[in-house]
Formats: C-alpha cells, structure tokens, sequence
C-alpha cells in the first residue's frame, strides 16, 4: 500500500513538472497553441507522469535495499556509537552550509551543487566522528599536555577462548588491556553448544558462558557485546574478522587457522596457545632435569616424559627405564607451532631421582 502511494505521489509530481515546463517553453518562445494548447499540455504532462513513476518503482528498490543495510548498521552500533555519529552528521551539515550560502543563489546550478556539499559533508562528519569512538575528552586534553597517548586495542574474543578459560587467568594477572569485545553470534554459538545433546559438548558450552560471567562479576573486567549478528550462511570466523576490522581491534583465539587468517588480512591476533608456549620455562642444552618416563617414544629406544608444565621430554635410550624417574640431559629443543619439545639422553651412567 505504501509503495503504491509512493509511486501515485512520484506520478502527480512528475505530472505537474511536465505541465510547468511545457507552460514555461510555450511562454518563453511565444509559441501559439491555438486548438491544440490542451493536447499539448496533456501529452507532455502524461510522459513526465510515466517517467516519474516508472523511476518511482525503481527509486523503492533501491531505497528499500539501502534501508535494509541502514538498519543492520543502526542496530550493530551501541548508543554512544550512534550518538557520536549523530554529532558529526550535524557539524557536517552546519559547515556544509555555510560553505554553500553565496552558491545556493547561483542560477541553475545553486542548489543542486548546494545538496551535493550537504551530502558530502554529512557523510564526511559521520566518518571522523565514528573514527574517533574510541576516544575520550580525557584523552585529548592529555595529548595536549605532551603526555604519552595510548588507547589499548579492543580484544575480540573467540569462541574457542572462552570454552578454553585460561582468558580467565590471564585478565586477572593483569596482562590484558582494552575493553573485550564478545559479538551476539559468539553467544549465539556458545548457547547452541550448551544446549547440545552431546554431554561432553554441552559441558564445553557451559564453561563458556560460566568464564563471561566471571569475566564480567567476578573480576569486574570491561566487556561489550557486539550487536553483529551472523548472515544467513554466514561463517562465524569470517563474520569475526569483520567485527575486528570494524572495531580497530585484535582477535583473542586459540584456532590456529583462524590466527592464519587473521595474519593474511593483517588483522592482529592474541594466541592464547602461543602466549603458554612462551611463558614455558626454557630448558638449555647441557641443563640436567629429573623426569618421570612414562611411554615409549616413536623411535625405537626412546621414552616419553612431561614436565610440570606439560612439555613433552623425548629421552633417546628411555625404553628401558619406563616408570622410574631418571636424570637426564637436555641436548636440544624444538620450538614448533604447536609447542615446545625437549629431546635429552639419561646420564651415563643413570642416575635414578631419589
């Protein structure tokens, strides 16, 4: 119903330019109509009626798609988001006026040069003011006492980070900066998981809900949910890495494809796995260790022990000591993308720990 109104307005309007302008021609060259002023005045207000209308249906579609897109825009900005977009529009505006008051008179071309600075500059206030979101006044008068400026990156967290929990440890040993980000369609994901007939799965999906509300109560760490909802068919990773590219900030993650991904689209990651790895202690060739040889090892002769911390010890001629704790001396290590890895021989002669 609306569109039709739409389209009838568009028709009249078009109607009424067409009988102006033919009014206009005919009184400008002194044309004579005599009998036939009627038909003319109907004939050209009835085409500039069919072309109004005929761009009327057009002018719906495009407009209806970009509403469309206006909405899901609207509704992924917070408040603050959109009240600080809503500042730039108007300065814009003003500017854009002032600018065009000697243009607006000029014949023929005023105005529609006039609409042209009033679009741009609205669109250009919206986009230095949603540029600058992240900042605060307290920020700016610091940057004008000389001080050091350093506004942390927002850190938008995986799913895969929350079900893992060491984020938890990590917040509250004071490594993390900047307010954590948690889009809708992680949550979304989360509660799917929760709710899955797989028990073993839907204890994974708990856990991740249980680390956001520690997170949030219990250390009383900043968070923000995206209002960014995943598309029909969409991917969960991809819809992440535009939520980082929105937002200026860095992905939380222990997906090792997904920290690929990120580095090719040079979005910056947190790997949560690489942090571990690297805060491992380092164990230097020639340095004596007691391990527990707990299994035999790929090669032949070779047993397979752990330290404390979960890396693995290769000991070369551990066979045969499998279940004793024994001395042995680190001779390399291997640093690899999914951990660090100690290769060593026993003492000669063995010398079984105490």
């Amino acid at each position: 119903m609306l569109n039709n109104i739409i389209r009838i307005s568009f028709a009249v309007v078009g109607g009424i330019t067409g009988f102006s302008l033919t009014k206009t021609v005919i009184l400008t060259y002194g044309l004579h109509t005599d009998g036939i002023g009627l038909l003319i005045y109907t004939v050209f207000s009835g085409l500039t009626a069919f072309i109004f209308y005929s761009a009327g249906n057009r002018l719906i579609k495009v407009i209806s798609k970009n509403l469309d897109g206006l909405e899901k825009l609207i509704q992924s900005m917070t408040l603050y988001e959109l009240t600080i977009s809503s500042v730039g529009l108007i300065i814009g505006l003003i500017i854009a006026n002032l600018i065009t008051i000697p243009i607006v008179k000029v014949n023929i071309i005023g105005v529609p040069v006039s609409i042209t600075v009033n679009i741009l500059f609205g669109f250009m206030g919206i986009y230095i003011a949603a540029g600058k979101r992240n900042e605060t006044l307290h920020d700016f008068f610091k940057e004008r006492d000389g001080e050091k400026k350093s506004i942390p990156m927002p850190k938008i967290i995986d799913t895969s980070v929350l079900i893992d929990g060491r984020i938890v440890d990590i917040i509250r040993s004071g490594f993390m900066e900047g307010v954590i980000i948690i889009p809708e369609f992680v949550l979304v994901e989360l509660r799917h998981i929760a709710d899955s007939q797989d028990s073993l799965k839907r204890n994974r999906g708990r856990r991740g809900l249980d680390v956001i509300n520690m997170i949030r109560n219990e250390l009383g760490y900043p968070v923000k949910i995206d209002n960014t909802r995943l598309p029909e068919g969409g991917e969960v990773d991809s819809e992440l890495l535009g939520v980082a590219k929105k937002q200026n900030g860095c992905i939380v993650t222990t997906d090792f494809n997904l920290n690929k991904v990120a580095s090719v689209q040079n979005i910056h990651v947190l790997n949560v796995n690489e942090l571990a790895n690297a805060v491992k202690p380092i164990a230097l060739p020639g340095e004596n260790l007691e391990v527990q040889v707990i299994k035999d090892g790929k090669e032949n002769g070779q047993g397979i022990g752990y330290m404390e911390d979960g890396t693995m010890i290769v000991v070369d001629g551990g066979h045969t000591h499998i279940g004793e704790k024994i001395n042995v001396v680190v001779t390399s290590v291997l640093q690899t993308a999914a951990g660090r890895m100690i290769f060593a021989k026993p003492k000669i002669p063995v010398e079984k720990a105490i």
